[in-house]
């Protein structure tokens, strides 16, 4: 039997299994697990015969498609450094991503590469591009790229691919850059095969499931649609949508069995009537890139009675970080759970002791899930990958070498059972008379009012408070939304220093970045930029 230490092994395990299995389904194409197998391993030849060196990365800026699968697997099967681009992303942004990891190969489409021409004369680096269906030659693309089509392409002569290993690269995810300049992760393949490993034992994922790959492959928890589901044999729909509603013809359409989404996407399929065919085969549906506001969550489980919720915390720095089992959910909805399987999280004070029940700290990520850091970036890598402190429990003061955790930045507390509780980002903390407020708990009371249909909050300066709490929301479905009145709910269920000096009100979706999130950040500096005087 195939053992599975390494990512491209899980599909490959898989067809070794069940050749005829489908893996993936594109709109009304189908790719069985040993097609899959077989173009991986083409692309993976194909990619040697080109002079493709070991670690080399490989940038793929393409729609959810079975290429943009094949192309991530099969650079891994080759040795290589897959580098998914989210196809959101416009043509300055993919060109930072291609120089900063010094990409040699684009795999993209004809429409996406025509629209990159200008910029690949300054990414040198890029020296092929494999394009499907390529055929009108692009006048402005550099000389010295090669651009083949993907038939061409896989019918390069077949050869050996590069040595592997389970602590080599494997990927380089970019976060959404709303902190500024996008950060390259950098996993490696323990990492995926790990976290593919633990998140399916805990999702009790198995052959007969049907997940709906929703997120962008680019965002971790996107790309674990594919992993979890190569682990045990799964099928995954690969969706590109346009509407929330989208969505749940999907789920409906192809019985989708397992759902894993971000909350902005979730507070919109809660002001959705799901059809009774959309929640007869769902088993679960999963939260994660933020935390869930308990008003959805409830609007949810009416809709979804037979579905189990997943209420989970992670960061593409190790991947997937904490669980709350359906179970406690009824319980404790407003907890991110504990520790997933192989993993240690810890709730440590600055001075690296840890912190007693009920006590914030800053959560930390130890296991086999940390990254390999942020990708040519020592001082960012510096300030979140840190050696773990001897106080802390696993460590022995005999062990010589440090071991490396992520400090995530985000403030937690632990209750006397070890479950743990979300307080907020570091950064985004609002220090407002005296007292620090999280944003998130803000937005927990405005959804509570059922008057907005979303909202962020954050914090302004103010000579007077330190700091005020400003809001933009957007009013719930078929209302209009009085500012007086919500300012009026907000006095009635929060302590006086929450309350929010201001509420701007919008029309309309929130703007989001490449993830699917609300773009907080943008949204508070473009509020500064319109009324801050």
């Amino acid at each position: 039997m195939l053992e599975t230490n390494l990512l491209h092994h899980l599909p490959l395990a898989s067809a070794s299994r069940s050749p005829d299995s489908i893996a993936l389904t594109y709109g009304n194409e189908s790719v069985c697990y040993a097609d899959l197998a077989r173009q991986m391993e083409q692309f993976a030849s194909s990619l040697i015969s080109l002079g493709i060196p070991r670690s080399a990365r490989i940038a793929i800026y393409l729609e959810k498609c079975p290429q943009m699968v094949i192309s991530c697997f099969g650079a891994a099967a080759a040795g290589c450094v897959f580098v998914p681009i989210n196809p959101l992303l416009k043509p300055e942004q993919v060109a930072h991503v291609l120089k900063d990891c010094e990409a040699q190969c684009l795999v993209t489409s004809s429409q996406r590469l025509l629209l990159l021409a200008n910029q690949l004369n300054v990414c040198s680096s890029v020296r092929h591009a494999i394009v499907p269906e390529y055929s009108d030659p692009i006048d402005e693309l550099p000389k010295t790229l090669t651009v083949l089509s993907w038939q061409a392409f896989i019918k390069q002569p077949q050869t050996s691919v590069h040595r592997v290993i389970d602590t080599d690269m494997a990927a380089i995810l970019y976060t959404s850059g709303s902190t500024g300049k996008p950060k390259g992760v950098v996993l490696s393949h323990r990492n995926l095969v790990v976290g593919a490993q633990s998140v399916a034992s805990y999702l009790e994922n198995h052959a007969g499931d049907t997940l709906l790959a929703a997120l962008p492959l680019s965002f971790d928890a996107g790309f674990s649609q594919l992993t979890t589901a190569f682990h045990v044999g799964a099928r995954v729909v690969l969706l590109n949508y346009l509407l929330p509603r989208d969505v749940v013809k999907a789920i409906e359409r192809e019985k989708v069995t397992g759902l894993t989404a971000v909350p902005p996407l979730y507070i919109q399929l809660a002001q959705i009537s799901w059809p009774e065919g959309a929640t007869n085969h769902l088993r679960y549906f999963a939260n994660t890139g933020g935390r869930m506001p308990l008003e959805i969550l409830n609007a949810l489980r009416r809709q979804l009675p037979s579905s189990k919720p997943f209420l989970m915390y992670g960061l593409t720095e190790a991947f997937r970080s904490t669980f709350l089992p359906p179970s406690e959910v009824e319980h404790r909805p407003d907890s991110i759970g504990k520790a997933i399987p192989n993993a240690e999280v810890l709730v440590l004070r600055e001075d690296g002791t840890p912190c007693a029940p009920n006590e914030p700290g800053e959560l930390v990520h130890r296991g086999a899930l940390v990254s390999m850091g942020y990708w040519n970036d020592p001082e960012k890598t510096a300030e979140r990958f840190k050696p773990l402190p001897t106080a802390v429990p696993g460590r022995a003061s005999g062990l010589v070498l440090p071991e490396i955790a992520v400090f995530s930045g985000d403030t937690v507390r632990s209750d006397e059972q070890g479950f743990l509780y979300f307080i907020g980002r570091r950064d985004e903390m609002i220090k407002t008379s005296g007292y620090r407020v999280s944003p998130t708990e803000v937005e927990e009371v405005l959804y509570a009012t059922q008057l907005v249909s979303e909202c962020v909050a954050f914090g302004i300066d103010d000579g007077r408070l330190g700091q005020a709490i400003q809001v933009v929301a957007t009013p719930a479905t078929g209302t209009r939304l009085d500012e007086a009145k919500l300012l009026a709910e907000c006095k009635s269920r929060m302590p006086a220093y929450m309350v929010p000096v201001g509420i701007d009100i919008r029309v309309g979706p929130l703007p989001r970045n490449a993830n699917g999130k609300i773009d907080r950040k943008a949204l508070k500096i473009r509020w500064l930029e319109n009324y801050a005087s």
